[in-house]
């Protein structure tokens, strides 16, 4: 349920609409725009189904919200978020890359790679010290020591610095590292984990699960939310479909569809959503162009001898021309790379 102030709405009117909501314990979400203020109200509306709040000074109109996502629904806040890491910014006119290797291997590899993808116009370093893999037998990741190279290889470099968390512990390990958070597709249920992660001050990256609907990483992104982190970007990394000759089946109508439903900024992942280094750069070129306010992108100085996902990244030289295509494909729509 919102509230929609008239724009000629007064503070005082404002303050008069909560402190009643507020008597009666309901979350109260304010959404100031340019012309239009909406209050956003959470909890059993049933308790205050008798208040005529139409007749309340400065109210233009009660909207009820079908959805069971409210602060990550577009309707609660009108303006797109505009998430601040200083000298980057993600949802604005720009389109941000996050580029690196899958995993983090030693340091000389990301280093290297970090130093490169600056070189390009990449802004935030992309990797894992945590990896969640299928089979147990597989590359795990360093951990704390991945963590260590990745930070002084975006330090060196210049760039801010994503990483994916898996649980708790890896969460609590990462905070002092990185500037983004991320929650990977097998963790965007992981109820616990998002709540932690809504009780941190750093932005989340939150990948569509496996086979998860747009409404499902819509509620996910909500437990994100309710802890009080409003900075959650939603990530469409492909889905699970009938079809096997690709990793999977990268979504682009989920761009302009959560654009549309959601103020978050929307990521994609052409790498995980194609699984093939020569199907990365047509996907991402089309996400740009569908909208999206940014990519993440697996880059190896060698993906034939990558611990993790080498048949998805690009090598460097791939890379570089990529990010002169992606310009092009930025200025369409009026952004810039």
């Amino acid at each position: 349920m919102i509230i929609i102030m008239k724009p000629s709405a007064t503070k005082e009117n404002v303050d008069r609409v909560c402190n009643v909501l507020n008597e009666y314990d309901m979350g109260v979400h304010l959404s100031q725009g340019n012309e239009l203020t909406i209050i956003g109200i959470i909890g059993n509306k049933n308790k205050i189904q008798h208040i005529a709040f139409e007749l309340m000074d400065g109210v233009d109109r009660v909207v009820h919200v079908a959805e069971s996502y409210k602060l990550a629904n577009r309707a609660f806040h009108p303006e797109p978020t505009v998430i601040d890491l200083g000298d980057v910014t993600i949802g604005g006119d720009s389109v941000v890359v996050m580029a690196g290797p899958c995993a983090i291997e030693n340091q000389d590899m990301v280093m290297d790679t970090a130093k490169f993808v600056k070189s390009c116009g990449a802004q935030i370093l992309r990797g894992g010290a945590y990896k969640p893999r299928t089979s147990p037998y597989s590359f795990q990741g360093l951990e704390v020591d991945g963590l260590n190279y990745m930070y002084n290889a975006k330090k060196a470099a210049g760039l801010k610095m994503v990483t994916e968390v898996i649980d708790e512990e890896s969460l609590e390990n990462t905070l002092e590292y990185a500037d983004i958070l991320q929650i990977g597709a097998r963790n965007m249920q992981n109820f616990k984990l998002l709540r932690a992660a809504g009780r941190t001050n750093k932005p989340v990256l939150l990948k569509r699960g496996l086979s998860a609907t747009i409404d499902e990483l819509l509620n996910a992104a909500e437990y994100i939310m309710a802890e009080g982190n409003q900075n959650v970007m939603l990530c469409e990394r492909g889905i699970r479909t009938f079809e096997t000759a690709t990793r999977n089946t990268l979504d682009l109508s989920a761009v302009p569809l959560l654009k549309h439903k959601s103020h978050l900024p929307v990521i994609v992942d052409p790498s995980h959503g194609t699984g093939k280094s020569n199907l990365v750069g047509a996907m991402a070129k089309a996400a740009v162009v569908a909208g999206a306010d940014g990519l993440i992108i697996e880059v190896h100085p060698t993906p034939e001898k990558a611990m993790s996902d080498g048949d998805q990244s690009l090598n460097f030289k791939q890379f570089e021309a990529l990010m002169r295509d992606l310009k092009a494909c930025a200025a369409i729509s009026g952004r810039t790379l």
